[in-house]
């Protein structure tokens, strides 16, 4: 189960997907107790670095324990994205990556996240500068194409080997698609058999069987899950037990979820203060309870709680 990409050494081959609102430190860090091998950060715009934007600061923040992580950056100026990813090398990330799957307009219609894969020559040079820029691994996550007319990943993944780049991460969908419909793990294996470094598959890994499934169809290096772990952290040690033995955990019991959301709110607090801890809590919450009895009418209450103690009691009449 031991992965390399470059020269750092990952104890299995599950990652996190890098999930804006989702995966900042206090939702990584459960993940990482679950067993997930290698974390990325929200992503990160090198623009906003550059000009030192202080809602910045709190995406660049990462633990002890995190490690091995990836710092995502995005951004469409060769230039800066360079500069940046210099700068930030000398941060606590142990690899260096690049956006260019983003689906969402604001991103998209400055030029940046899967927008980039409609301009082919200038993704290729972002990839051949920051690999010039750094000594540290630099991965590249993309989708398969912007529209079903013009997928190009496989063509992409291989010009951004040939200038360097440690390992590609493909989502099987394209930015038409945003995340609607079925993963195409087709364009994924197609990505594996033209490169020679590590694929890592992205796309509808929601169970362990999904996992194997991705595994035995497109003879990815890792996987990659995203929404699958949106109030299930408990996926990736499912995922990890699955493989070794071929049993299924059983799915976690109501106390396990009670106890995980209290931990979760926890962390919440301790790393963005009351305020914002509760408030981004709330969506959390939603996943946590999502097909549980009565989750509707808790979601509602949630989104009335201002307390750690009022979401403690509530909690605790589940």
């Amino acid at each position: 189960m031991k992965f390399k990409i470059g020269n750092v050494e990952l104890e299995n081959n599950l990652v996190l997907a890098p999930m804006a609102g989702v995966t900042d430190l206090p939702f990584r860090l459960l993940c990482k107790e679950q067993g997930c091998g290698l974390l990325y950060t929200e992503m990160v715009s090198a623009k906003a670095v550059l000009y030192r934007n202080k809602n910045t600061k709190p995406l660049l923040e990462v633990a002890l324990q995190e490690h091995p992580i990836a710092l995502q950056l995005f951004g469409s100026e060769p230039e800066i994205m360079a500069q940046i990813a210099a700068e930030l090398e000398e941060g606590p990330y142990d690899i260096l990556d690049i956006n260019m799957g983003c689906p969402v307009p604001k991103i998209v219609n400055n030029g940046e996240g899967s927008a980039l894969m409609k301009n082919p020559e200038l993704a290729v040079k972002i990839v051949r500068v920051v690999v010039k820029a750094v000594k540290k691994p630099v991965t590249v996550k993309m989708r398969k194409g912007f529209t079903e007319e013009t997928v190009n990943v496989v063509e992409l993944a291989k010009r951004f080997e040939d200038v360097g780049v440690a390992a590609i991460a493909v989502h099987g969908r394209t930015r038409e698609q945003y995340y609607s419909g079925k993963a195409d793990w087709e364009s994924i294996r197609k990505v594996k058999e033209a490169v020679s470094i590590p694929v890592i598959g992205n796309g509808d890994i929601t169970s362990p069987e999904k996992a194997k499934a991705m595994l035995e169809d497109t003879n990815c290096d890792a996987l990659m899950i995203g929404r699958g772990v949106q109030g299930n952290p408990w996926l990736f040690s499912q995922i990890l037990d699955f493989f070794q033995t071929g049993q299924y955990q059983k799915k976690p019991s109501v106390e396990e979820v009670k106890r995980m959301m209290l931990i979760h709110t926890k962390l919440q607090l301790k790393y963005k203060g009351d305020y914002i801890g509760i408030r981004e809590m709330r969506k959390h919450i939603a996943w946590y309870t999502t097909g549980y009895p009565y989750s509707a009418q808790l979601r509602n209450k949630v989104n009335m709680v201002e307390t750690y103690q009022e979401l403690e009691k509530l909690i605790a009449e589940l």
